[in-house]
């Protein structure tokens, strides 16, 4: 076994690999950029260094800098995670070459493999079907391939996976704006902007087969993970075994696996992934790396693959034999990631400012790269954490994803929470009835807002209530500390004593609502809540960082974070933001302007489509920004005139900073 480990990555997976280094009793070396100076894997290295700026070009993907943090630190061995440098084969050549062993497989073997097109003619020759498609080339040849094939098509990266560096095609005309910003994506996340085409088909799901080789010419394959659901061709909930997969196909697709492994000599963890009808599948593309969703399958296996990594690479033998290798139950994950459903999966970034996962369980696992406190930045990828449940069967599986999401508490930045809890929920998630456009197709049900509860808002207000009140009583205890008073808990009532008899009008916003209540008669322990004409007492219990409130004698447990000019109300697992009024007057009295075009989050403007004086139609793209590795277009609210243009490509816009500013044409 290996001495000491370069964790040539970040976030969750950097983490995950640190647990089972240090487990094996092997040092670990973290590398971090300079907004990753106080990132949770960063603290849980043995060592750490510092590779550059922010931008992934200038620290985690620069294969001279990590090169040179292994020998400076003493490393023998560098994991590269996924992601990033983790399907490089000229850093696999240059750890080869420095005397470093490559935790994956040889550089030839992902070459082969790693190149999607490559890897889609090495499985036809093993005998697998394979999609339909091109095999690359520049704009020109892949236009002409689209031709041939037909719409709609999918344009893909041939290097890295993820979903990035995809687009897909429904006819001629959008072609041209895809393969450029394909490229573009695909050259900012893997250093290679080289691309290929295929044909789409819909309805089909997402199966892919874990396979495992050692360099003794052993290969074995795993139980099969079913990744259909996703959004932006991104996988955000992953299960084995695939629900409703026959045998038949099952024992084809790993055959084909372990075929296409043995002719390439390869040797590691790698993933073969297909598109599967009714009776039917298509090869899709290998990845040369651990998975993002590879613990379903360590659930479901007993096994620890990172632990086969590093044993593979330093030349051990495949711990077990197919024969050997025992399969039960099913395995769910979930991902957590930092995105707003409700608007197109827009990347959030800022601080993480309250974050609280379930317990671990034998049935539990959270593998997480983020704590409260830390900072979300725009530069990466927009995974926070993953959930895996395991279950002797499906409905436990499921049931027990239902529990965890409920119980998982975040704050300072959207998430796709919700929007986990809606599919775990759904009649199809309940008969594994889905596939890869599920999640598209059904979005706005998926994230449509709960109806209005009066009761749920009368305990929001007694929250907020709850909260105004500490804040006036621990402002009395401190003017008195000032004014060089002896303190008294009959002090407590003081505020309340400008008011009169009937009490404190006390109001909040809700979104686009106004709940206005009163408070009467405050006192130790709680008071009564004057709330849609029916005055409730309300009693209030402090437990650590949650409330406990009794409302009209029914108990609710709540967690409340305080946020800019406001408070978010954490009740029965959702987020409930609200804003104290005054502070919600002033930012509506400024009014929305239809003529700014703003930058939803911190970004890096990648493409100016615009100039002044341009005349621009409703929907036309105006500025194309990039955040946590995803492209987003800015388009006309209206129908205008461009007056002004802020920026440049490559500049970096702050959130809420003016792109661009238009002038409406007369009727528009």
């Amino acid at each position: 076994m290996m001495r000491k480990l370069l964790i040539a990555n970040r976030g969750e997976i950097a983490c995950r690999i640190m647990r089972t280094a240090k487990r094996l009793g092997v040092a670990t070396v973290a590398v971090y950029s300079q907004v990753d100076a106080h990132a949770l894997h960063v603290e849980l290295a043995d060592e750490a260094y510092l590779l550059g700026p922010a931008p992934a070009l200038d620290s985690y993907l620069s294969i001279e800098k990590i090169i040179d943090v292994a020998k400076r630190s003493g490393s023998d061995a560098i994991h590269p995670g996924y992601g990033f440098l983790s399907e490089n084969a000229d850093f696999a050549e240059s750890c080869a070459a420095n005397g470093l062993i490559f935790v994956g497989p040889p550089p030839r073997a992902m070459r082969l493999l790693g190149s999607k097109s490559a890897a889609k003619a090495a499985m036809a020759e093993a005998g697998a079907p394979v999609a339909p498609g091109s095999s690359g080339g520049d704009d020109a040849e892949l236009a002409e391939a689209a031709r041939a094939l037909g719409f709609p098509l999918l344009v893909k990266a041939s290097a890295g996976g993820g979903g990035r560096g995809m687009r897909i095609v429904q006819s001629p005309d959008e072609l041209s704006s895809a393969l450029e910003s394909a490229r573009r994506e695909a050259r900012a996340a893997f250093g290679d902007d080289t691309l290929f085409i295929e044909k789409y088909f819909s309805g089909y799901k997402h199966v892919e087969i874990q396979i495992f080789a050692d360099s003794h010419g052993d290969v074995i394959s795993f139980h099969e993970r079913d990744c259909s659901l996703q959004r932006r061709r991104q996988k955000i909930i992953e299960e084995t075994p695939a629900p409703g997969l026959s045998s038949s196909l099952r024992q084809k697709m790993s055959e084909a696996a372990v075929r296409v492994a043995r002719a390439a000599g390869y040797v590691g963890a790698g993933t073969v992934e297909f598109l599967v009808g009714d009776d039917h599948f298509y090869f899709l593309e290998m990845n040369t790396r651990l998975q993002v969703e590879h613990p379903v399958t360590e659930m479901v296996s007993n096994q620890d693959l990172v632990e086969w990594q590093l044993r593979v690479a330093c030349g051990a033998p495949l711990p077990l034999t197919q024969n050997d290798l025992k399969l039960s139950g099913c395995a769910i994950e979930a991902r957590l990631c930092a995105e707003d459903p409700a608007r197109g999966f827009i990347p959030s970034a800022g601080e993480l400012i309250h974050f609280r996962a379930p317990q671990r369980a034998a049935f539990l696992r959270i593998d997480s790269g983020v704590r409260a406190g830390d900072l979300v930045t725009p530069y990466y990828d927009s995974l926070l954490a993953k959930l895996i449940v395991y279950g002797e069967n499906r409905a436990q599986a499921l049931a027990r994803l239902q529990a965890a999401l409920e119980e998982v508490e975040i704050v300072g930045v959207s998430t796709n929470l919700d929007l986990l809890r809606a599919i775990s929920k759904s009649d199809a998630m309940a008969r594994g009835d889905y596939d890869t456009e599920f999640v598209t197709n059904t979005i706005d049900a998926l994230t449509a807002p709960a109806e209005t509860d009066l009761d749920l808002d009368r305990v929001l207000v007694a929250a907020a209530a709850s909260v105004f009140l500490a804040d006036v009583r621990r402002a009395a205890r401190e003017a008195s500390t000032a004014a060089g008073d002896e303190w008294s808990p009959w002090a407590e009532t003081y505020a309340w004593r400008l008011y009169d008899r009937a009490g404190y009008e006390f109001a909040v916003t809700q979104a686009n609502r106004k709940l206005t209540a009163q408070i009467l008669r405050p006192q130790h322990g709680g008071f009564s809540l004057n709330f849609g004409g029916v005055e409730t007492p309300v009693n209030v219990q402090k437990m650590g960082d949650r409330l406990l409130l009794l409302v009209n004698g029914v108990k609710h447990e709540v967690g409340t974070v305080d946020v800019d000019d406001g408070l978010v109300i954490i009740l029965r697992g959702r987020n409930n933001v609200l804003n104290w009024l005054q502070a919600a007057t002033s930012a509506q009295s400024q009014g929305p302007s239809d003529e700014r075009v703003l930058a939803p989050m911190p970004a890096t403007v990648t493409r100016v489509a615009v100039k002044q004086g341009d005349a621009v139609s409703k929907g036309e793209t105006l500025v194309v920004l990039e955040a946590m590795k995803m492209e987003i277009a800015m388009a006309a609210p209206h129908e205008g005139i461009v007056k002004s243009v802020a920026y440049a490509a490559g500049d970096m816009a702050k959130e809420g900073a003016e792109l661009v500013t238009l002038m409406r044409r007369e009727g528009a």
